[in-house]
């Protein structure tokens, strides 16, 4: 089992990145089914989008709503 980047440091910016553990929100929302090979494709990314980012700023928080939006999207695109 791959542990989870989160460093409970959340908020996307501009772009739907987290600020805390440079995973988009699809990564983010998915994370909890994905299997294995998709956590260490994010853990792979994370160096260069951190290294990208650099510092920067949490714009805004996941809203339940936004969250819920993605999950949908995510889980429609399962099935199809």
């Amino acid at each position: 089992m791959i542990q989870s980047p989160c460093v409970a440091k959340c908020g996307v910016n501009e772009d739907d990145i987290c600020m805390g553990c440079y995973r988009n929100i699809d990564e983010i929302v998915g994370w909890s089914k994905a299997d294995d090979a998709f956590k260490a494709q994010v853990w792979k990314k994370i160096p260069g989008r951190k290294a990208e980012l650099g510092k920067g700023e949490n714009s805004q928080k996941i809203s339940k709503e936004r969250w819920q939006e993605v999950a949908a999207r995510l889980e429609e695109e399962a099935l199809a």
